[in-house]
Formats: C-alpha cells, structure tokens, sequence
C-alpha cells in the first residue's frame, strides 16, 4: 500500500530523474538524425515510382503505422540478432540502447518519408518544368527548385514527429535502457509512485514546451531572412 501523498516529495525526485535526461534526449537525437538520412532514401522510391521497391515501401509505412511501438521494440531487440545469426554475426553483447536507437530511427523514418513525399509533391510541377526548359539538369531542379520550398512545408510537421519521437522514447525503458522512465521505475520502489510521476511529467511537459519554442524561433528567423532577401531583389 502506498504512503501518503507528499507534495514536497515532487521536489526531491525532479533532480534524481533529470540526472537521466541526457540518456533520453541522446536516444531522441540520435533516432532522429538516423531517421532522416533513412527516411530521405525511402523515400526516394515512393517519389519516382520505382515499381518494386515503391511496393515494399508502402508496406514498410503501413506496418509501422499500424502496429504499436512497443511491439517493433520487441520485434527488433529480439528479432535483429535473431537474423544476424543466420549470417554467422553474433551480437549478444550489443547494449540494449543500440537495438532501441535503431527501432526510434526506423519509426521516425518510415513517417519522415511521407513527410518528404508530400511536400515535395505539394511543389507545383510548373516550377520544375519551367527549370527544365531552361536547360537545368535534375539535381539543380531538385536542389535549387523543389526542396528550398518542401523543406517549409515539411518543417512543421517534422518539428511534431520529432516531439512525438520524445514521448515515444518512454517505452525504452522496456528493454533495461535506464533513461527517465527507467530511472523512475527504480526510484518507484520507494512507494512514492504519484510523487515520482508526476516529477517525470513536469520534465517532459517542459522539455517538448522547449522544443517548440525553439522550432517557432527558428521558423521566425528563417521568415525574417525571407523577407531580407526579397527586399534585397
């Protein structure tokens, strides 16, 4: 049975629990910059139509869309060695933070890739014909046309995956990564459990209000450096 609810117990747990925050903001950044370069060639299938491959993308997104993240942590911690053992490759001694940076990153990728693909699609086909009329070669129409313009349109959307890809890390714990959740499964034992959750949800309440007053700070920088430029013209 737990003790009685102490208010000023919030107080002592928070730096206990924030002594841990770097594991989980590691697991976040790497999951994304992973992600990105994962998620830039999945897409590039679903974008010029490769026949086969466009195929086995579209299954790869539908799967991680519609099954639980917790089951591809499972799946890939339990599954991964499995398969490297069939090509002579033991990894038992790989820690348990790799298989989850890995299972973060292809999550991110598979969503990063429609993100991609839509924005670029937002693009009006006009402005890419135009280029090639003037005699720009693809990778100038792409590089100098498309994506200065996508990257806008994808940036929010990004900015929430990449909040999303935060909450989600909380599951890590699942697999003996000893990051916040984890820490606050141990520190759980004291009997103080609504004491420690809710310390865990202050550091993450403020963490994603960080990260999203970084991304609008951002946004505005790059209006502003718009609206530079075009005055300059």
């Amino acid at each position: 049975m737990g003790k009685p609810f102490d208010f000023s117990l919030i107080w002592v747990y928070l730096p206990k629990l924030l002594s841990y925050l770097h594991v989980t903001l590691f697991i976040v950044l790497a999951s994304v910059v992973c992600g990105i370069l994962l998620g830039l060639v999945i897409a590039l299938p679903r974008l010029y139509r490769i026949p086969l491959l466009n195929r086995l993308v579209i299954i790869y997104i539908s799967y991680t869309r519609g099954t639980p993240i917790l089951i591809q942590l499972f799946l890939v911690y339990y599954g991964v060695p499995e398969l490297l053992k069939t090509a002579g490759l033991d990894v038992s001694d790989v820690q348990p933070l790799v298989f989850v940076i890995l299972t973060y990153a292809l999550h991110f990728a598979a969503y990063f890739s429609e993100i991609v693909r839509a924005s670029v699609n937002a693009i009006d086909r006009g402005q890419a014909e135009a280029g090639y009329s003037i005699g720009m070669t693809g990778y100038a129409v792409l590089t100098r046309i498309v994506l200065p313009q996508a990257w806008k349109i994808a940036l929010p959307n990004v900015a929430n995956l990449t909040i999303g890809t935060l909450k989600d890390t909380s599951l890590a714990y699942t697999l003996g990564v000893m990051d916040l959740v984890g820490r606050a499964e141990m520190l759980g034992t004291t009997y103080h459990f609504l004491e420690i959750w809710i310390a865990l949800s202050i550091i993450y309440y403020v963490v994603v209000l960080l990260l999203e007053y970084m991304y609008h700070r951002f946004e505005r920088r790059v209006q502003r450096f718009e609206k530079a430029v075009t005055a300059l013209e």
